[in-house]
């Protein structure tokens, strides 16, 4: 009951500004973070998943409902279509076991987009802070906005959203302490006495919660085929947002998640999102760590903080309409702070791994928008993954000492060749991109070195192939009994064992042995026999 009241306490404000973010009214929202962790207590697996409207989600929407001109009703309409679809591929990649599909959003453009992500969001959230109009599609164009219009910044609505922002950075130094919901809660006394509104600063409104039957928005077959194609980064950041937070949080606990349950789950929480005219849903990493340090302990809490969310909704409507809209922008910039640091950026310079993979999706995000940014990412993510397959590392194995070990001699010093033998092993697995360089690789140093008249090939990271690859392999195969190298092979995986023989290629997998001793035994004892068999 604690941690369901102080995740409550978290999903208000949040749900109000994240509504904000997406250009629609609170109640949305609301709606939606109510039904999502509804349902998902009784389907999901996570006992810390509060499923809810996410800060990346409200982005997305945002720059999805930009591309389709029309009224308020009319976008609002497209809005709960564009829940019902993403509700939708989630079925439907449930049904098709597609949950490994998250793997093609690789953790450094999860960060590189997080990041690009959180400054955008903060830069959009300034103008409410000073009081001016959000003007510019761009980040530039709302940096250069703010500065123009700093004469006409609204002092009273500048003074609250600083107060705010201050309390909530003070707050966290009481972590078991509702932060959000206490200066919620203080703004909230202070509007009311201090008439705010009359003073200019903006606040809520009524949130209207009374439901409404889902209305078709009148679209042609082309804007929603447009539409369908724009939910799609929506549901790859969504299960990918989703699936870290709820893979994490399991790791760190010892429990037990499924993939494709979560999207089974996640689909059926984003219908009933839709159902009640709510946002997309997503289990948020900041609503699942305030979860997690307030103790919950099973999936009760996310039915308690909907509950809780609920009766705040009916009983305060009231005071929730005089909250001003500073202090809902000063949530949203504390919430994403954390996403400003640039540890893990640094962390993958140092690594020299993929650092330029996330810088790309961080400037994606801000120099082309969420959607493009997040597709540019997807697109550098892959292109880096292919890169590397495709240029392939070959290595070279000699014996250590008289031990059935063989490692890399060039890493390894202490470990000897073989006399007239050269042991070869591809670092990555055998495809149609990669198969003739990786085979011509290892002919021309066959060729290169002297007197070698033996080659064991360990084919351990290639689990299967493909029929190029098969070809190539088959081709190599020939080439070098040709010029009088026997070849004997190690560690091939039944799988491809069964493939030779299909192939009619059954002497190779006569000649293949299940480790790379064994091989360089079996090429020492018969090296004639295994390059002719």
């Amino acid at each position: 009951m604690i941690a369901g009241l102080s995740v409550a306490g978290l999903m208000l404000p949040e749900s109000v500004a994240y509504a904000g973010i997406a250009g629609l009214p609170p109640q949305r929202a609301v709606m939606a973070a109510i039904a999502g962790c509804l349902i998902y207590a009784l389907v999901g697996r996570s006992r810390f998943a509060i499923v809810s409207p996410t800060s990346s989600s409200a982005a997305i929407l945002a720059a999805t409902l930009a591309v389709f001109p029309g009224s308020a009703a009319q976008k609002a309409a497209i809005a709960t279509l564009a829940v019902a679809l993403v509700g939708l591929f989630f079925l439907v990649a449930a049904a098709g076991r597609l949950g490994s599909l998250t793997g093609f959003v690789s953790r450094p453009v999860l960060r590189g987009f997080a990041f690009g992500l959180a400054i955008t969001i903060i830069l959009r959230q300034l103008p409410s802070i000073v009081g001016v109009p959000e003007q510019g599609s761009s980040i530039a164009g709302i940096a250069i906005n703010l500065i123009r219009t700093i004469p006409q910044w609204h002092v009273s609505s500048l003074v609250t959203g600083a107060l705010a922002l201050g309390a909530l950075f003070l707050f966290r130094r009481w972590p078991s302490l509702p932060g959000a919901f206490c200066v919620l809660a203080g703004s909230i006394l202070a509007s009311t006495a201090l008439s705010l509104s009359a003073h200019g600063v903006a606040v809520v409104g009524t949130i209207d919660t009374a439901l409404q039957w889902p209305q078709w928005p009148g679209m042609t077959f082309r804007a929603f085929s447009q539409l369908a194609q724009l939910v799609l980064p929506l549901v790859l950041i969504l299960f990918a947002e989703s699936w870290g937070t709820i893979r994490a949080l399991a790791l760190r606990h010892g429990d037990t998640v499924e993939p494709d349950r979560e999207l089974l789950s996640l689909g059926i929480a984003n219908a009933g999102a839709a159902l009640v005219q709510g946002m997309p849903v997503g289990a948020g990493f900041s609503a699942g760590s305030a979860a997690e340090a307030a103790g919950a302990q099973s999936r009760w809490t996310a039915t308690l903080a909907a509950c809780a969310l609920a009766m705040m909704i009916l009983v305060a409507a009231p005071a929730i309409a005089n909250l001003p809209k500073p202090v809902l922008a000063a949530v949203v910039i504390a919430a994403l702070s954390h996403a400003l640091s640039p540890a893990p950026l640094l962390r993958l310079w140092r690594l020299d791994r993929d650092q330029f993979v996330a810088l790309a999706a961080a400037a994606g995000v801000m120099a082309f928008g969420v959607l493009d940014g997040m597709l540019l990412a997807i697109a550098l993510s892959i292109a880096a993954l292919l890169r590397r397959l495709a240029a392939p590392h070959i290595v070279f194995l000699g014996q250590l000492g008289t031990s059935h070990d063989y490692v890399d001699w060039s890493r390894h010093p202490e470990a000897r060749p073989i006399p007239d033998m050269l042991i070869a092993r591809p670092v990555v697995p055998i495809f149609f991109a990669n198969a003739d360089r990786v085979f011509a690789g290892i002919a021309k140093s066959a060729a290169a070195a002297a007197q070698v008249t033996m080659l064991v090939l360990s084919l351990e990271e290639s689990p299967d192939m493909d029929s190029t690859a098969l070809d190539a392999l088959i081709d190599f195969d020939e080439v070098m009994a040709k010029r009088g190298v026997a070849v004997v092979y190690a560690r091939l995986h039944d799988q491809l064992r069964d493939l030779l023989v299909k192939s009619g290629a059954g002497d190779i997998a006569q000649r293949s042995h299940f480790s790379v001793d064994d091989a360089v035994k079996a090429a020492l004892a018969a090296p004639l026999k295994a390059g002719t068999s």
